[in-house]
């Protein structure tokens, strides 16, 4: 079953939403599913080099104690599906241009999905900025990318246009916000759904290709 993602690598509800789709593909052995991750960046205009993150909230929510407010939801449901994340760890606001872009170039590799989980679990376990060239290398060599040929690609501006019009297609297309799943090209889950959602939409799948 196809399975499209529409995310950002900086977006807890998308680390969530990714933990719900896998445990509703637990509770269906059957399905053998094909994930691909398609980039959205909910901050564009982020400076390349990010900014410090309580500056980011500060400007996005008003002050920090607003987001602690917006971001308890996130605490509840990452402690539902056992994620310990860290989001006090978390010092810098990056850009996720290039994360994205390591993302489009692990797709060709058949490692997207691991990519994807180790740039979730840098970012929101431990505070790892993932708009740093030289952080993404290594979340790549740990993921099983050869380290010195994803050095080459990131350092060159390989895909970044490419990457960009993704995004921008996107939201041609109508995604607002993410994260979106795209099931077998005929459905679509907006936000961090809940597994029982993903059930019923694999089901409908299932009965639309019969």
């Amino acid at each position: 079953m196809k399975i499209d993602i529409i995310s950002d690598t900086v977006c807890p509800w998308c680390f969530i939403g990714k933990r719900r789709l896998e445990r509703a593909l637990a509770m269906r052995p059957n399905i053998t599913a094909e994930i691909t991750w398609h980039p959205f960046q909910l901050n564009p205009e982020m400076p390349p080099d990010g900014i410090e993150r309580q500056i980011y909230l500060k400007a996005k929510f008003g002050s920090s104690e607003r987001a602690k407010d917006i971001y308890r939801a996130v605490d509840q449901a990452s402690v539902g599906e056992k994620l310990d994340l860290q989001l006090d760890d978390i010092k810098r606001m990056p850009n996720s241009l290039q994360s994205h872009r390591l993302l489009h170039y692990a797709r060709r590799h058949d490692k997207q999905d691991v990519v994807a989980e180790n740039l979730f679990q840098s970012y929101f376990f431990y505070g790892i900025d993932i708009g740093s060239i030289a952080h993404l290398i290594k979340i790549a060599a740990e993921s099983g990318l050869d380290g010195e040929d994803v050095r080459s690609y990131m350092e060159s501006s390989e895909d970044i246009e490419l990457v960009r019009g993704h995004d921008l297609q996107s939201r041609k297309l109508g995604v607002s916000g993410v994260p979106c799943f795209i099931i077998a090209e005929e459905y679509a889950i907006s936000g961090a759904q809940e597994s029982e959602v993903f059930l019923q939409v694999f089901d409908a799948a299932k009965e639309l290709s019969c």
